[in-house]
């Protein structure tokens, strides 16, 4: 799979990180570690209901939508429709990025998209 440019909101839900998002100025000097940073090769794609979570995980990602903006959440499904593999991992679920409300990228490279019937 190609590289993903993660300049979105990755929900770190299983470590109860919240998204941070970070700016410095274009031509800056940490403009170019700081892409190179964001740049993950996904291995895998999981895509899971939150309603199959359980309550504490389901608890992690209703505090994340909370602290996430409107712009961040299309500019996540933006770059999730970008990708051709987690678009077809949410048709196989019979969801769309529409309905993605947090990812994940695990230390294997694991996208995990979670979503939500009515989101």
């Amino acid at each position: 799979m190609r590289a993903l440019a993660m300049p979105i909101v990755v929900a770190s839900l299983f470590m109860g990180v919240s998204p941070i998002m970070a700016q410095s100025t274009p031509g800056s000097p940490n403009q170019e570690k700081k892409t190179q940073q964001e740049r993950v090769t996904i291995r895998s794609i999981q895509v899971v209901d939150v309603e199959d979570l359980p309550p504490d995980m389901r608890s992690k990602v209703d505090v994340v939508l909370a602290n996430t903006k409107q712009e961040d959440l299309k500019s996540l499904r933006e770059s999730i429709d970008a990708m051709p593999e987690a678009v077809s991992a949410l048709k196989a679920k019979g969801r769309n990025s529409e309905q993605v409300v947090a990812v994940n990228v695990d230390g294997n490279n694991t996208l995990t998209m979670f979503t939500r019937k009515a989101a």
